[in-house]
């Protein structure tokens, strides 16, 4: 147990580390789903009891990201979450704070080390980390971070949307204050189409080529349409389903629009959301089903944007984001994290670093402060639709289910109705595990 605790710490300690004292000088996926049966694993007491030495001086709060949140990195949203530790660390002189980047997936990434060092080397588990929406669902399954249940009056505020309440909940318990959203779009070229698609029966009669990921694992497009036309993914028992109605409207729109030109085959080449953004940008598409952050980091000239037409007469988003997470082992240390992670989800500051990073507001405040009034009228209806997608077990037993409907529609290999009530059909057979 010694040698693998202390290989773990090894590993551990070598990534990549910035020492925010003083003015924070900058040197510094896909889990497996978890089947629908599993409860949350609170953490073994004895991990709490292995690690509860007080350090001498100031305390030191770790905090793990993924890359694209790196303080240390050369963006003006970067310089502005570097402030923002920098500030934490003024008005707090008896802590100190220090960033380490782990990749988002992976060996090596977020969950791969948070449970080894759970395992081996709970002292050096970080005070914070910052967890997708699906990476946060394995973490507090698996007892990596803990509820922050009357721990934190924050979660409680009005100032949330709903998503972003979402976003925070596994199984009614908060295990995080969100921080970054994202929503799906759609993207579209003014010089082409002068305005945005009211409906879709408008966007059908552009018979303008649109690209979205159709093969993509997830089936997220056709899953965001599936719901906003009234589709049910669980049912009384908490299994994924399917309703047959709801999904061969998707379909008819799917076959609808192959037939119109507006859906080419080769969109069943495109697995992911850069795949399909590829070709917006070379042409062979007018528009785009993509996600918000991916237009508000690129904001091609060309482009404007608009919320994704609904199936039904109720507007419907659907999001994911990222959230703070509380992993600190040291009981007596617990509270200066939630302190820093509240910190770090003040709304003036959010509004700020938002706007710079690309991400939609988890808080109303937020948006309101955005100095950009075309995006804030863009954002405010898809902020206020948003809700956020399924779990990663519901995930699990839809998407291929609905990828492999989408795909054989778009192919032209049966009627949607069939095709429909064959998904539906299987899913109602197929394993959860």
């Amino acid at each position: 147990m010694i040698w693998a605790a202390l290989s773990v710490l090894l590993s551990l300690t070598m990534g990549c580390g910035v020492d925010l004292s003083g003015l924070l000088q900058a040197k510094t996926a896909t889990p497996t789903a978890p089947a629908v049966s599993q409860t949350i694993t609170p953490l073994p007491t004895d991990q709490t009891a292995n690690a509860t030495a007080t350090p001498s001086g100031p305390q030191t709060l770790e905090i793990w990201v993924p890359p694209q949140f790196d303080p240390s990195g050369g963006s003006r949203a970067a310089g502005l979450l570097r402030n923002r530790l920098s500030e934490f660390e003024a008005q707090n002189p008896d802590l100190r704070v220090s960033v380490r980047v782990k990749a988002a997936s992976g060996p090596g990434g977020l969950i791969e080390s948070l449970s080894s060092a759970s395992a081996a080397a709970p002292a050096v588990l970080p005070a914070l980390v910052a967890l997708s929406r699906s990476d946060l669902e394995t973490a507090a399954l698996k007892g990596l971070v803990f509820s922050l249940d009357g721990l934190t009056r924050i979660v409680d505020d009005t100032d949330w949307y709903a998503y972003a309440r979402q976003l925070a909940l596994i199984q009614g318990s908060a295990f995080g204050l969100p921080f970054a959203g994202d929503a799906l779009l759609l993207l579209y070229r003014p010089a082409v189409l002068p305005n945005a698609p009211a409906d879709w029966p408008a966007l059908i009669a552009s018979n303008l080529p649109t690209a979205f990921a159709a093969a993509d694992g997830q089936a997220l497009t056709t899953l965001q349409l599936y719901l906003s036309a009234g589709g049910e993914v669980k049912d009384n028992q908490g299994r994924p389903t399917l309703q047959t109605d709801p999904l061969a409207k998707v379909l008819r729109l799917i076959d609808d629009g192959v037939k119109a030109g507006v859906f080419p085959n080769w969109l069943a080449q495109y697995q992911t959301d850069g795949q399909a953004w590829q070709a917006y940008r070379e042409q062979r598409a007018q528009l785009l089903i993509t996600w918000s952050n991916q237009y508000l980091s690129d904001f091609p000239a060309d482009t404007a944007a608009a919320p994704l037409p609904s199936l039904s007469d109720k507007p419907f988003t659907l999001a994911t984001g990222w959230v703070w997470a509380i992993s600190d082992p040291l009981p007596e240390r617990r509270a200066a994290s939630i302190r820093l992670a509240e910190f770090l989800v003040n709304s003036e500051f959010l509004a700020k670093w938002s706007a710079d990073a690309g991400f939609l507001p988890t808080r109303p405040s937020a948006l309101t402060a955005w100095s950009n009034e075309g995006l804030r009228a863009l954002f405010s209806p898809i902020a206020l639709s948003a809700q956020v997608r399924p779990s990663n077990d519901l995930l699990l037993g839809l998407g291929p289910i609905l990828e492999d409907a989408t795909l054989q529609t778009l192919n032209q290999q049966g009627d949607p109705v069939q095709i429909a009530q064959a998904a539906a059909e299987r899913l109602a057979v197929t394993p959860t595990k």
